[in-house]
């Protein structure tokens, strides 16, 4: 899923300083230049009050010395091109990605000693700085540095800064790039183990087929010829129509739908950061839409605000390619985050017409009435399984930033009394629910909902029982 684009194409050679002129490439001075600007003032004034005329010549060469570097650093043209390669461009949170910068001298004279840094943004870890040796005319000087970052979304690299220094370390320069590359920390995926959670309903399940009725010749629908198919299939009027090979196609596919309903409500979750129940909900419904697509759904992501990705265009929204949608669906989690809505009632809207398919629903604290729309939306499924996050399972962070469990009540929002109830009214109206709690890992809890869809381990009053400790 995670793809290597190829190298950026060169940014423009970096140009000099323009704001302020001369004056700007005052503030350049180093440590040790300004040290050399005072002593040789200080000089020139004990000259002059002691009537020295060498002290005097001493203090001239002292002050002029850092005045010259500074000149001659700022009429310097070099002409350097540089360029950003990402490896991977889109990566998974919590993995590294690899960030290759190279920089060209495509000048007549050789550069001097360059210090070349990349801007990142802090979550990504400390900004790189690399000191590159003098490169001659028409060469290059590669470097590459490494970012990671826990919590997903689209992060800007750059734009590249060069530092310019003079032979004396008198000053400093710096002259920036115009480009910058965007790094995307799409959500983790985890592999899913194969079940068939939409059980025998017609039209779901594994890719099937359908055949085709034909009243006649005319209403064949043929395609072109493909390496092995039966000669007999060979539909000699449109072969002569088209003037290629054609043959009569029997069978058409019928491509199992899956609706993944994310609640992004942040009224309807407990604390934040990367251990967070939202943050759990979305990379558990990126793993869920990556695996139904390898299975050969047709996905698509539907939010409690009745947004739908990849659109209302098509079949309903729904698109098929996975490999295209995969990154479509991942790129769109990378950056969702919390609506302020405080029902569900769009996301009903939107699938009250859709077409009969397969519901896997991540909902956070509900109450009755959230849980009446959700109940609802069974009836237009083939199958719809809900993944229950109750803030009381989950954990927050303390005073101290120390990870606790959830004890108090008050600090919880007021419909997670009613989320126990929510759950049992969604088992009764043919949803297969299944409660999640921290710590608990997706692979098992696809593993148990199949169980339950099937009617083994079923939750039972025991069940809820225990769950309401």
């Amino acid at each position: 899923m995670a793809s290597q684009l190829p190298s950026a194409p060169p940014a423009p050679p970096a140009q000099p300083p323009r704001t302020g002129g001369f004056r700007t490439a005052l503030g350049g001075l180093t440590t040790r230049g300004r040290s050399f600007v005072a002593a040789g003032v200080a000089a020139a004034i004990c000259a002059y009050v002691l009537g020295q005329p060498d002290l005097l010549r001493v203090g001239l060469l002292l002050a002029v010395l850092p005045l010259v570097c500074v000149a001659v650093l700022y009429r310097t043209r070099y002409r350097v091109a540089g360029s950003r390669r990402l490896s991977p461009s889109r990566v998974p949170a919590m993995s590294e990605a690899r960030v290759h910068l190279r920089v060209d001298n495509v000048s007549r004279v050789p550069t001097g000693l360059l210090m070349l840094q990349d801007r990142v943004p802090y979550v990504l870890g400390p900004r790189p700085r690399f000191v590159l040796d003098r490169v001659e005319p028409g060469g290059h000087r590669e470097v590459s540095y490494r970012v990671r970052s826990d919590l997903r979304g689209r992060y800007p690299l750059g734009p590249l800064q060069l530092r310019l220094s003079d032979p004396f370390g008198m000053c400093e320069l710096t002259r920036s790039f115009s480009a910058y590359d965007t790094l995307t920390v799409v959500p983790k995926v985890e592999p899913l183990p194969p079940v068939r959670l939409t059980g025998q309903a017609n039209g779901y399940g594994e890719s099937r087929t359908r055949a085709l009725a034909f009243a006649g010749e005319d209403d064949v629908i043929p395609r072109g010829y493909r390496h092995g198919d039966d000669l007999r299939r060979v539909h000699w009027r449109s072969t002569a129509r088209y003037g290629e090979l054609m043959v009569r196609r029997e069978e058409q596919p019928h491509r199992a739908r899956c609706t993944v309903l994310l609640d992004t409500r942040e009224w309807a979750y407990f604390g934040s950061g990367p251990d967070s129940a939202f943050e759990w909900a979305v990379s558990a419904a990126a793993s869920v839409s990556t695996h139904m697509l390898e299975r050969g759904y047709a996905v698509r992501l539907l939010t409690d605000t009745g947004t739908s990705v990849p659109g209302p265009e098509g079949t309903g929204g729904f698109a098929g390619d996975s490999s295209d949608m995969a990154g479509v669906l991942l790129d769109t989690l990378a950056v969702i985050g919390h609506s302020d809505g405080r029902t569900l009632s769009a996301a009903y809207e939107a699938l009250r017409t859709a077409s009969e398919g397969l519901i896997v629903a991540f909902l956070g604290d509900m109450d009755e009435e959230h849980a009446t729309s959700v109940a609802r939306l069974r009836q237009r499924a083939g199958g719809a399984v809900a993944f229950v996050l109750d803030s009381d399972d989950w954990v927050a962070s303390d005073a101290t930033g120390r990870m606790v469990a959830v004890t108090d009540a008050s600090a919880l929002p007021p419909a997670e009394e009613g989320t126990r109830g929510a759950v049992r009214m969604l088992r009764e109206a043919g949803w297969t629910v299944v409660e999640v709690r921290a710590g608990d890992a997706l692979p098992e809890l696809w593993q148990q909902a199949d169980r339950y869809r099937s009617g083994e381990n079923a939750p039972g009053p025991q069940h809820e029982a225990g769950a309401a400790r």
